[in-house]
């Protein structure tokens, strides 16, 4: 694969020291685009020279960009916790399901644990899942109030983005950020995610008001009085 043989050129030339180096992202998949860049996860002791444990750089080479996330094996447990506290665990994600270029010996171990973590899903505690009922049902309120157009698209937008992560997290689903959001909504059942989307989609902001509150109903309902954040 062309792709192959220009991330070990890449590698070769920027990272040597590199042990372990998984391409991931679209191009891992087959679904490039003319904009695609080459996301690569890079994990090596002598990766560093300074103590540093990790670094996220970008590079121009051989007509490729290269998002490079490079770590020690230190750093990568580091990162990698971090993601799973945040419900975003991408650079798990990456170890686990990208396609590996070199295939170092602590590979096959990292990817039984984290397969492991990754199959058990996110935990969202009482706590945190009544702090997201609460912005949702300020924001909800303030949606249904709005007379200015700019003010009701941002709010619907802003709304999406908490009520979609909500359903994720209640259903033990991971988060994704920018357009890994709505993919992983799709995970769900298509006619509760569609009719969620449909009436923002159309701007229709009182029908998709009515569906972010019954969202929140399914989640436990309006957090308000009385809530102590």
């Amino acid at each position: 694969m062309h792709f192959a043989e220009v991330t070990e050129r890449f590698i070769a030339s920027h990272f040597p020291d590199a042990t372990t180096a998984i391409v991931a992202g679209s191009t891992s998949r087959g679904e490039r685009t003319a904009s695609s860049d080459v996301d690569l996860l890079l994990i090596g002791e002598q990766l560093f020279a300074d103590g540093q444990m990790s670094s996220a750089s970008t590079h121009v080479f051989d007509g490729e960009v290269f998002e490079v996330f490079a770590y020690t094996a230190e750093g990568f447990r580091e990162w990698a916790e971090r993601g799973i506290e945040q419900h975003r665990p991408v650079i798990v994600h990456m170890l686990v399901e990208g396609l590996p270029v070199r295939a170092g010996a602590e590979l096959a171990a990292l990817r039984q644990h984290w397969s492991a973590v990754l199959k058990s899903g996110p935990s969202l505690t009482p706590k945190e899942a009544a702090f997201r009922r609460y912005v949702i049902t300020d924001a909800l309120d303030d949606l249904r109030d709005a007379t200015d157009p700019l003010e009701r698209r941002v709010l619907a937008s802003m709304l999406f983005e908490r009520t979609a992560e909500l359903m994720l997290l209640t259903d033990g689903r991971w988060l994704g950020t920018g357009k890994w959001l709505p993919r992983r909504l799709r995970e769900l059942d298509p006619a509760r995610v569609d009719t969620l989307t449909a009436p923002l989609l159309s701007d229709d902001h009182p029908a998709f008001a009515d569906r972010v509150q019954a969202e929140l109903d399914r989640a436990g309902g309006r957090v308000q009085d009385g809530f102590v954040r």
